[in-house]
């Protein structure tokens, strides 16, 4: 119990510390945005690659590993749904939407958080490659669209998201992975002090953003916000212990993928929506809401099926 509340008031100080910065000015303006690029052009791919160059790439094949993949990509088709037909919300909203109600908190929070629950975090790492190897492809490649990027050729419109640099890191990590090459420390340093910086400047950028924010669901998002975050919250750990008892797993093999279904929307859906600068109030606001029902989501689930 005390891993998963030490993950979560981590996380907090370190939001906490970018609202005060911001408060303060210390910064200036726009700082958000500068971290935010930050991270997503050199912090991020480092440690998309480390995490992914370090990887068991075979032991991603497991029942509760498609349990984990299937309940995503239902969460991301149900958003996208949902929200045309009931809210009546189209373009790049929607792309974002389905990611916050998708898209999980793998690396800072997924992480410790499984390790707590069921002793490792390798039902991570379907997710992880799930997120990274298609859902961040084809997200970029939708945005692009949606948001004007008009008049490429067809040959730029295919290779686009291949030079996306998170796209780069991931693709540098699992060639690593698969091969086995062993990387010189020469290589390795660089990478692992830029990954160290990633989490901490995402979640300062994050608490940057939330200085001068209304409270969430007063805003115009109100609506896709909670939805969301209920799909998030409360119908993805559903969905995934529905299919993983449906798929006969018991213990901490099917404990694995429910927590895994009930982790918060990650702050990268926040740094893309900055990137693109499209629903940038929906990502922030349903990353804080899904982070604060999660705690009570996670311990529930754990002291219920761990």
């Amino acid at each position: 119990m005390g891993g998963v509340l030490t993950g979560f008031f981590s996380l907090g100080v370190v939001v906490a510390l970018g609202y005060l910065l911001a408060r303060h000015e210390v910064l200036g303006p726009g700082a958000d945005r500068v971290l935010s690029k930050l991270t997503f052009f050199a912090a991020t791919p480092a440690l998309m690659f480390r995490t992914l160059a370090g990887a068991d790439v075979g032991a991603v094949f497991s029942t509760g590993a498609l349990v984990t993949v299937a309940t995503a990509v239902t969460m991301a088709v149900l958003y996208v749904l949902l929200a045309a037909v009931l809210l009546r919300r189209r373009g790049a909203e929607v792309t974002i939407g389905a990611l916050t109600a998708s898209y999980v908190n793998a690396g800072n929070l997924g992480i410790p958080i499984l390790v707590f629950a069921v002793g490792d975090a390798t039902a991570i790492a379907p997710v992880l490659l799930l997120q990274l190897l298609v859902m961040v492809p084809v997200a970029f490649t939708v945005l692009d669209r949606q948001t004007g990027r008009r008049g490429v050729s067809r040959l730029d419109a295919v290779t686009g998201p291949l030079r996306n640099p998170l796209v780069i890191g991931v693709g540098a990590g699992l060639v690593v992975a698969l091969t086995g090459v062993r990387l010189p420390e020469l290589v390795l340093l660089p990478v692992d002090i830029l990954a160290d910086m990633a989490v901490p400047v995402m979640l300062i950028a994050f608490g940057l953003s939330l200085r001068g924010a209304p409270l969430p669901g007063r805003g115009e998002v109100r609506a896709p916000m909670w939805l969301a975050a209920v799909l998030k919250s409360l119908v993805a750990p559903a969905l995934a212990y529905a299919l993983g008892r449906a798929a006969g797993l018991t213990g901490d093999a099917l404990l694995a993928p429910v927590v895994v279904a009930a982790l918060p929307s990650a702050q990268n859906v926040f740094v893309y929506a900055m990137r693109y600068g499209r629903a940038v109030a929906l990502a922030r606001e349903v990353i804080l809401i899904t982070t604060i029902a999660s705690v009570a989501v996670v311990v529930a689930l754990t002291a219920v099926l761990g």
